[in-house]
C-alpha cells in the first residue's frame, strides 16, 4: 500500500488530502505537534475506510520530526508522497518593521529548514525505489511578498527556492517535486466544493508530470 505523509496535518487541508489519497489505496501518516487531535482525526478517517495513524512531531525540533517520519515508514512503509503544509504562526504575520532577526530565523527554521529536514528523511527510499512526490503548499507570499507579512514574506520563499532547485535536481528520476500556491484563506476562496477542490488538485499535482509550480487561483484574486 502506498503512503502518504502530511506534516501539518489537520481538520482542514490535512483531512481532506487524507481522505482524498484514501479513496486511491493510500495509508496516511498524520503528523502535527498534538497526538490527542491526531488521534482524534486518525480515528474518524479510519472510520471512513482510510488507513491512518498520528505522529506527534514539531517541525521546529528536527529530532522529533525525523522520528515521526521513520516511526511512519517502519509501522506503514517507504513514503512515497510527501505534503509539507505546517501552518504559520500567527507570530510570522507581523509588520516588516516589527520583524526581528530572532523571529525571521525562526519563521526561516519552520518554513525552509523543517522542508529540507523533512526531505532528507524521505527522498533516499524515493530515489531508491525510483518514484515519490514531494508537494509544497505555500501562501501567496511565497511569490509577492507583503510588509504586514513578513515572516512569511521572508521564510516562503527560502522554502521556495529550495523546493525549485530540488524539482530541477530530481528530474528523470521519477520523483516529482511541486508547489502549489494557495493566494489566501481556502473558505474565502469560493471554490465550487470548498477544500475538496484544493485536495483534488494536490493528488493530480502529484500524479502527474508538471511544472514545479501551480497557482490554485491567479494571485490577484487572493487576499494573501
Amino acid at each position: 500500500m502506498p503512503v502518504l505523509a502530511i506534516i501539518g496535518a489537520g481538520p482542514g487541508l490535512g483531512a481532506a488530502v487524507a481522505r482524498r489519497f484514501g479513496r486511491e489505496g493510500y495509508a496516511v501518516a498524520l503528523i502535527s505537534r498534538d497526538q490527542d487531535k491526531l488521534d482524534s482525526l486518525a480515528a474518524e478517517l479510519t472510520n471512513r475506510g482510510v488507513a491512518a495513524r498520528g505522529y506527534a512531531a514539531d517541525v521546529l525540533e528536527p529530532e522529533s520530526l525525523e522520528h515521526a517520519l521513520a516511526s511512519a515508514a517502519n509501522e506503514l512503509g517507504p513514503i512515497d508522497v510527501l505534503q509539507y503544509s505546517p501552518l504559520p504562526a500567527r507570530s510570522y504575520l507581523k509588520p516588516v518593521l516589527d520583524l526581528t532577526p530572532e523571529l525571521a530565523v525562526e519563521a526561516l527554521r519552520f518554513s525552509a529548514i523543517g522542508l529540507i529536514r523533512a526531505v532528507r528523511a524521505v527522498l533516499p527510499s524515493m530515489r531508491a525505489a525510483g518514484r515519490g512526490s514531494i508537494v509544497l503548499i505555500n501562501g501567496g507570499t511565497s511569490i509577492q511578498s507583503r510588509p504586514d507579512f513578513s515572516g512569511t514574506s521572508v521564510a516562503f520563499p527560502a522554502e521556495t527556492a529550495y523546493g525549485e532547485m530540488l524539482h530541477a535536481a530530481l528530474e528523470g528520476e521519477g520523483v516529482g517535486v511541486h508547489q502549489l500556491v494557495i493566494p489566501g484563506g481556502i473558505p474565502k476562496l469560493e471554490l465550487p466544493h470548498g477544500i475538496d477542490d484544493v485536495a483534488d488538485r494536490i493528488w493530480h499535482l502529484q500524479d502527474t508530470p508538471a511544472e514545479f509550480r501551480t497557482m490554485l487561483i491567479p494571485l490577484e484574486e487572493g487576499r494573501e
